[in-house]
């Protein structure tokens, strides 16, 4: 948030690859020399290389073979000299080195003698001996085959016997060669057949297990299903036979044309009894017909199952738009879900739940198998809602004021009211249920704190509703009374830029901050100082109390890294978790064992904390490559600011997003802006509800709400 127009840049620490230092020419020349010392007067005469170092068969160089003596070796570059020319003072360098030099000074770099290009001359005699040299060392060193090719292309006289034996020693090692290579070629072939059988049998078993446990689940589903079905005709037979009771038979007392014709008269009660009498028996036969009718369908649909090879589930339900519109939801992320479904069903087993070992207690409510039951909710909760909408919108920024970036977004304890922060410095406490129920084209806040410098966090007291902390730019921590409208305590003790601020969940007194200055401190709110203080090693962005113990806190830091501490050990992290490409933006808990985290490489990851600090999932399709973008979770889902202006919400069991919201810019005063600036900035869940808070670069606020 350096620049207003920019918005809040996530700090980043460079990966330096440790460069070894380069040796010294003191050390080039010892090991240069060193390595040349052992040349007789003789070899030197016979000459050397062409190149500055030679290669040799063998893998050796003519630079570094023990037999090159010193004196051909060109005094500036200590390698072997190539293309040597002689001074007139009498010294030998490589042609290119001496130019060099001479390009620059005009003196002999052995004697310091007065020297120009002019007085350079070619030594052929040096050259002709250094190439002999490296014609012998190559000689020496080559293969036995190398020596056969090289006596048969210079001539060598031999006899065709000699020559027959040879082809035939040649044919024998070619046909051992050939057959060793084909049993090693098979020998490899048949490991990769094996190492294959193994992965498909085991992939075989699996599926073979997976199979098992869908089978299962669809016995469950549909004897539940089946269950449900009898209970709704149970339900609509009797609904049925209390109507036919309603209207009584014996209300008033009537007599039938026929029996005044006869002459009989019946009285009263007697009417009455027969009355009832009939009724029941009418009654008795319609109980009778409707039983008649359940089960003669029950066996029809028996009967039709038998033919056509499914299980009876009654009558397919009359099928809606939004049943129709969840299954469309299921298709399109039918790999997401079918590898969440076969996740849980295998941990659930593995955890002990097996089929021979399961009874009633293991069974969910409705008879499912735990990992089924689990998978289920995920499953509704999922398939419910596809997109976001807006119930409500305001304006943060003022009148008179450009910079209107919203940089922290925070509901209160009781979630009646929420509290913004940004650029403009001010602290803005608004009523969420005006701001929704008195749609206004401008909402003014029931408190307004002016701050001395621009905003970054802000968190609201879990146990007082008044209190409220805050950290900015200049690396002050404030705690302020919201009904006083006053700063109860300022802690000055960052050094930079403080990014994150926290209150703990359990512990009201306590609250956590880190900044720019690599420090993590622990404030308490009945002292003046830090009470811990934590070094770390990269900038801070982000740090937040575990909900369930005010000893645990989750540092995301600019070393790509979340850092999970102990405060009553804060020598070293309890884990570090890794797997971020960039500098980590925020950490957020879902519960006292989910932790997210957001990072500039465009990914959100769920950690678990609890027992073997593994990454459960990857969550990708924002984008965020540089600014504070917002991450708010609750036990369901995850939101997320994006780069392009966009809200992204994501289901914490699916990788992929689950609805999406983009911001539009028709409100903007300025239409010259470039639109493609604006970004989310801040986002906010209201505890467990589908409602969230969000706001973007540009100051405006949103109400939303996930929708089917």
């Amino acid at each position: 948030m350096a620049d207003s127009s920019l918005g809040a840049l996530v700090p980043s620490v460079a990966k330096t690859d440790g460069v070894p230092p380069a040796a010294s020419t003191s050390e080039t020349t010892d090991a240069g020399g060193g390595a040349l010392l052992g040349l007789s007067d003789e070899a030197a005469a016979d000459g050397g290389a062409p190149s500055n170092e030679v290669s040799v068969p063998g893998g050796a160089t003519a630079g570094s073979s023990g037999e090159i003596d010193r004196d051909l070796l060109c005094p500036i570059c200590m390698g072997v000299i190539k293309d040597a020319f002689l001074t007139s003072c009498g010294h030998s360098f490589c042609y290119m080195c001496i130019i060099t030099h001479l390009n620059n000074k005009s003196d002999c770099p052995c004697c310091t003698h007065y020297l120009t290009k002019s007085n350079l001359f070619p030594n052929f005699l040096l050259d002709k001996a250094i190439k002999r040299l490296s014609a012998r060392q190559l000689a020496r060193n080559a293969s036995p085959m190398e020596h056969l090719r090289s006596s048969l292309q210079q001539g060598c006289e031999m006899s065709v016997k000699e020559l027959d034996s040879i082809i035939t020693l040649l044919s024998e090692k070619k046909r051992k060669m050939e057959q060793q290579e084909s049993e090693t070629n098979m020998q490899i072939l048949l490991v990769f057949l094996h190492c294959l059988r193994k992965q498909k049998m085991d992939e075989l078993n699996e599926i073979q297990t997976d199979l098992q446990y869908i089978k299962e689940d669809i016995s469950s589903v549909e004897r539940h299903r089946m269950e449900l079905y009898r209970a709704k005709e149970r339900y609509s037979m009797k609904l049925r036979m209390l109507m036919d009771d309603s209207p009584s038979l014996s209300a008033r007392p009537w007599t039938h044309s026929s029996d005044k014709h006869s002459g009989i008269f019946l009285p009263n009660n007697s009417l009455a009894s027969l009355a009832g009498s009939c009724s029941g028996g009418v009654v008795q036969n319609r109980k009778a017909d409707a039983k008649g009718q359940v089960v003669s369908a029950h066996q029809g649909l028996q009967r039709r199952d038998v033919f056509t090879g499914s299980d009876p589930a009654g009558p397919a339900p009359v099928q809606s738009g939004a049943a129709m519109a969840r299954k469309r939801r299921v298709q399109q992320q039918f790999h997401e879900l079918k590898e969440y479904y076969l996740q849980r069903r295998r941990f659930a087993t593995s955890q002990g739940h097996r089929p021979e070992e399961r009874d009633a207690s293991s069974l969910g409510k409705e008879g499912y198998h735990p990992g089924l039951e689990d998978f289920q909710s995920v499953l509704t909760t999922f398939t419910r809602y596809s997109r976001l909408r807006v119930i409500a919108e305001l304006r943060h920024g003022d009148l008179f004021q450009s910079a209107n970036i919203v940089s922290s977004i925070e509901f209160d304890r009781d979630d009646e009211l929420f509290a913004t922060a940004g650029v403009s410095k001010r602290i803005k406490v608004f009523e969420f249920s005006t701001v929704v129920n008195e749609p206004t084209e401008v909402h003014c806040p029931v408190v307004e704190m002016a701050t001395r410098s621009k905003l970054s966090c802000l968190s609201w007291n879990k146990y007082s509703k008044n209190i409220i902390a805050s950290s900015d730019y200049e690396g002050i921590v404030t705690v302020w009374d919201v009904n006083t409208r006053q700063s109860v305590m300022e802690y000055e003790e960052h050094e930079k830029r403080a990014w994150s601020v926290d209150f703990s969940r359990t512990e009201p007194s306590m609250l956590v901050s880190g900044s720019d200055d690599c420090k993590v401190k622990v404030w308490c709110t009945n002292q003046e100082s830090s009470v811990i203080n934590i070094d770390m090693k990269a900038n801070i962005c982000s740090v937040k109390y575990n909900p369930g113990s005010s000893m645990y806190v989750a540092i995301g830091s600019a070393d790509h890294h979340i850092h999970y501490y102990d405060l009553r050990n804060t020598s070293t992290p309890v884990h570090i978790f890794g797997g971020h490409s960039k500098a980590v933006s925020y950490v957020k808990f879902l519960s006292t064992s989910e932790l997210a985290s957001a990072s500039t490489d465009s990914t959100l990851r769920l950690w678990d904390v609890k027992d073997d600090f593994s990454p459960i999932r990857m969550f990708k399709g924002h984008k965020n490559e540089k600014n504070f973008v917002g991450l708010s979770g609750n036990s369901e889902y995850l939101a997320c600011g994006s780069e392009t202006n966009e809200v992204f919400v994501y289901h914490k069991a699916i990788t992929k997003p689950a609805a999406s919201h983009k911001f539009t810019t028709s409100d903007l005063d300025d239409t010259d802006d470039d639109t493609s600036s604006y970004f989310i900035s801040a986002v906010c869940w209201k505890s467990d509800s589908p409602t969230m808070l969000t706001a973007n670069s540009q100051g405006t606020i949103k109400v939303l709400v996930l929708a089917a």
